[in-house]
């Protein structure tokens, strides 16, 4: 019997063949020769086969888990209290509460605070290898997500009325083209 005849344990799908070359034969990325057998176990560890050892490369019908963003393990080790271990989402979050108490008195100084402090929850996803809970994505979507929100906010406190700190002409338009 050749390799590509048998067949591998249902997984729940409705398909019994090793469908090596079907539509779904690249869903864990495809023949690279990388470890399948430890990829797919992640995935579906109920679809290996005893017998065979052979396991199915296609996704499971039910979802047990979800994957932890890349990060988003513990910022310190799990020997000190929750607090000291999600320092780098207390420090944002901090920066973000005093903006706003802040603004009460000043509303420039207070959104500038509040968006360095978004700008300083890109830096440390970017410098930290582990920030904890300030881990949503991945570490890319969650640099331009934090990165582009706190400029936009610094920027848009930068222009606020009356006597704005700068002035760019083609955002006047847009405000004055929306507002009117």
């Amino acid at each position: 019997m050749d390799e590509d005849d048998r067949t591998v344990p249902d997984s729940g799908d409705g398909n019994r063949n090793g469908d090596k070359g079907g539509a779904n034969a690249g869903a864990n990325g495809g023949d690279k020769g990388g470890d399948v057998k430890g990829d797919a176990a992640v995935a579906a560890p109920e679809a290996a086969s005893p017998s065979t050892g052979k396991v199915s490369r296609r996704f499971p019908v039910l979802t047990r888990d979800t994957a932890r963003p890349e990060g988003g393990g513990r910022a310190i080790g799990g020997h000190r209290p929750a607090p000291y271990r999600q320092w780098p989402l207390l420090a944002v979050c901090a920066g973000v509460l005093l903006g706003l108490l802040v603004t009460v008195a000043e509303f420039r100084a207070g959104t500038i605070i509040v968006g360095l402090s978004l700008l300083g929850g890109a830096v440390l996803r970017w410098w930290k290898p582990s920030v904890g809970m300030l881990a949503v994505r991945s570490r890319f979507t969650d640099m331009i997500t934090y990165g582009v929100l706190g400029f936009a906010i610094v920027l848009l406190a930068m222009m606020a009325q009356p006597k704005p700190w700068i002035s760019l002409p083609f955002l006047d338009t847009i405000v004055h083209f929306t507002v009117r």
